[in-house]
């Protein structure tokens, strides 16, 4: 057996290293993942060895003993942390979970009790988070050489942030990261060398941030090596405002001028430090954006395209046809997996398929452990939302370095920001190995039923809030007597579609303001992501429910007993994606109707609202 490295660490080489030193620092960690994952742990436990969780759960100082660990401290969720949480959102600065202080809250994606989720960060994280993206290029460098030739048009854009009550900011992950002095100061790094300028990603007006990005890159369109966003929807939306707003863009780029919609000052003085008058690159962009056919644009305007980065995996792979038809099928690179409370894993075979797309888990980002998942088979495939574990499941766990090839798992972390064994929510499969570190598919977040951005539905969610919305009906003397729904992604912004079927006890018709109210009411009764995605970010479109013929839901069980479902088992699916069951519903539709304005939503929790 090879000896071990020394002291890995996230800080054994900086964020400018060199591609060996980053693919030396992989081949190090992962040769000796098992004892990484031990001195991870222990340093974890060491430096929190007071704090008040632990000390509660009786580790009592126990922290270079892993069984220990393991024997008394629960595998958790969020609703058991919420309580601790709020203590610290609310001004205690006890250490609570964590010896050293909680620098700002990062909000979930997740939500609980319909608000976002609060991950409790530490200023070292950003140390942490920035040493992973240093490992980004020297793993791309080996499959597509010379980037450091050129730039990336990225699109990355901040969202709204909110103070706890105790005036610690709560804000996404990656608004946290671009404001930070790691992304703003960053030294020169080809990976980071952007074509918009840092204040056009800071802006926080989301169509001056992507009228002026997009006007930066289509300027320096030759110099562009690769192309991304953060989501794939998130890219696509891009696309969709160069279509409605090219003839502005060009315009700019005609006469070296910025559009007066563009009223932010930094944004302003940046963008005119790079645009210079170019009536040749004006016409060239009115040439190809003015053809009928969109149909490989981004190889058009950038044809020094190399791949397109962009995260299509999970319910982001709905958007694949959508990003090859505009791309002339260039390769889709997903280069991380990375979650609120703590960045996992690259992609050390980035012009994979999507399909094939695994990362390896990196060894000193945090201690893992594994939940073994047993899935439903069949016509209703399902999981299990995720509840606190009884003594004997808490021991069922494995560690990183004994997970089983094809075996799935649910992801379960202790942090250095103070998570100790909890359920990520995240269902990954075993697809192979990096000398001892497992290498996962993404396989799904647990009990998500709808998603089109970062929102995330579950089935409880969506049963309330279709039962509330039901209520318009009982006036008519009708009732919902069975309902499903599809994330539609073939408009941008894509929408979440509800098909009903309605029973009718007299003659009258419902009038279609009614059922107008029922999507207004489904989306008002949906979480805070959902309504920040229609009201804030325009990444969601507004909720449609089509009315269905009496009857439906039984040809959909006919079809799903057809496929061999078992009618002793079978129950009506609370969402579908299946192209054929999708084709069978809409065939059935006898009217549909749309959400006729957004919403309610402001940034921060509404008991902060309500107490400021």
């Amino acid at each position: 057996m090879p000896e071990g490295p020394k002291n890995v660490s996230v800080y054994d080489f900086c964020s400018n290293s060199s591609t060996i030193d980053g693919l030396q620092f992989l081949e190090d960690v992962t040769s000796n993942a098992d004892e990484v994952q031990r001195r991870v742990l222990a340093e974890i436990l060491s430096r929190s060895a007071n704090v008040e969780y632990l000390q509660r759960h009786g580790l009592n100082g126990h922290t270079d003993d892993p069984e220990t660990f393991k024997k008394v401290v629960p595998v958790v969720t969020y609703e058991d942390l919420k309580p601790d949480i709020d203590r610290i959102a609310n001004g205690d600065t006890s250490p609570i979970l964590c010896s050293q202080p909680i620098s700002e809250f990062l909000t979930s994606s997740g939500t609980s009790g319909g608000e976002r989720k609060l991950m409790p960060t530490i200023e070292e994280e950003l140390e942490r988070r920035s040493l992973f993206y240093s490992l980004l290029m020297p793993v791309l460098n080996q499959f597509v050489p010379g980037l450091d030739k050129g730039k990336g048009m990225y699109f990355l854009f901040i969202k709204s942030e909110a103070k706890t009550p105790a005036g610690l900011v709560a804000r996404p992950v990656l608004t946290s990261y671009y404001k930070s002095s790691h992304f703003k100061n960053r030294p020169y790094d080809p990976y980071t060398n952007y074509t918009s300028p840092n204040e056009t990603i800071l802006c926080p007006d989301s169509y001056q941030s992507m009228y002026s990005q997009l006007l930066c890159g289509l300027y320096q369109n030759t110099q562009v090596l690769r192309v991304g966003a953060v989501f794939a929807s998130g890219f696509i939306r891009a696309i969709k405002f160069l279509e409605k707003h090219w003839l502005f863009l060009s315009n700019d780029i005609r006469t070296g001028t910025l559009d007066p919609k563009i009223t932010d000052p930094s944004v302003r003085e940046a963008v005119m430090k790079i645009l210079e008058p170019n009536p040749k690159l004006a016409d060239f962009i009115e040439a190809e954006c003015g053809k009928d056919s969109w149909s490989g644009i981004i190889t058009r305007l950038w044809p020094n395209t190399k791949y397109i980065d962009v995260i299509v995996t999970g319910t982001m792979s709905q958007y694949i046809p959508t990003l090859e038809y505009y791309s002339n099928s260039l390769p889709l690179v997903c280069t991380m997996y990375a979650s609120s409370e703590c960045y996992f894993g690259l992609n050390l075979n980035p012009l994979c398929k999507p399909s094939d797309v695994s990362y390896t888990l990196i060894p000193t980002m945090c201690y893992y452990e594994f939940l073994p998942v047993n899935r439903k088979n069949g016509f209703n495939e399902s999981f299990s939302k995720p509840v606190s574990l009884n003594e004997n499941e808490n021991q069922d766990l494995v560690d990183l370095v004994d997970v089983k090839l094809g075996q799935e798992y649910e992801l379960v972390v202790t942090t250095y920001a103070g998570l100790y064994r909890y359920r990520v929510g995240d269902i990954l499969r075993v697809a192979g190995f990096k000398n001892k570190a497992p290498q996962f598919n993404f396989v799904c977040r647990k009990n998500v039923v709808l998603s089109i951005d970062s929102d995330k539905t579950d089935e409880v969610e969506l049963q309330n809030a279709v039962k509330n919305a039901a209520n318009h009906l009982l006036s008519f003397d009708a009732s919902l007597t069975e309902y499903t729904s599809h994330a539609d992604s073939s408009t941008i912004p894509g929408h979440y579609v509800l098909y009903w079927e309605i029973n009718l006890s007299r003659e009258t018709p419902i009038p279609p303001s009614v059922f107008e109210d029922c999507c207004f009411t489904v989306e008002e009764s949906l979480n805070s992501v959902y309504r920040q995605g229609r009201v804030s970010d325009k990444s969601i479109g507004p909720l449609e429910i089509k009315i269905v013929e009496n009857g439906t839901f039984d040809k959909l069980m006919d079809y799903a007993l057809g496929q061999g479902a078992s009618i002793n088992q079978y129950k009506t699916p609370r969402c579908v994606k299946y192209a054929p069951i999708v084709e069978l519903l809409d065939s059935r539709v006898v009217a549909n109707h749309f959400s006729p304005k957004c919403p309610k939503w402001a940034p921060g929790h509404k008991q902060w609202c309500t107490e400021n």
